[in-house]
């Protein structure tokens, strides 16, 4: 092999730490944070089973949402949830509906207190969605939530 042609070990060595160096200082992508208020108006529980609270009922809805100063909507969720421990958590899933695309989530929504749930996919500016929403009530009559999108 004529010498022109040989690779140089010391230049491949060089270009692993270069693309090294460089995936060092950016690191990862930075998180998108989408915050946004739901207005629990149209919540409704279907009695299935045993009478009251129990384990299977079915909680249903499809709400408004409200930037982060609870000023302008800016779309909409809809979606489900079953009881599986009555008085204490729903397992839910729901899409919400936004001008850049939708965004699904998953997970247990807590009586009481917050709630984390897995972002679980998207569409539209939001495909391939992955992360975290960090829900907790908002104000003090019960009826609304501070959604905060964690986009990785």
């Amino acid at each position: 092999m004529p010498n022109s042609l040989k690779p140089l070990p010391c230049l491949h060595l060089m270009l692993i730490a270069t693309i090294a160096a460089v995936a060092f200082v950016a690191g990862p992508a930075a998180a998108e944070e989408v915050k946004v208020i739901e207005h629990a108006t149209t919540d409704a529980v279907t009695d299935t089973g045993a009478k009251g609270d129990s384990a299977g009922d079915i909680l249903t809805f499809a709400n408004e949402v409200f930037d982060a100063d609870d000023k302008n909507k800016v779309g909409t969720d809809q979606g489900h949830c079953i009881r599986t421990v009555p008085g204490k958590t729903w397992e839910c899933f729901w899409t919400i509906n936004l001008d850049k695309g939708q965004i699904t989530v998953e997970g247990p929504f807590n009586d009481t207190g917050d709630s984390l749930f897995a972002i679980t996919g998207g569409t539209g500016d939001f495909a391939g969605a992955k992360g975290e929403l960090a829900l907790s009530p908002y104000g003090t009559k019960g009826d609304a939530y501070t959604f905060i999108y964690k986009l990785k």
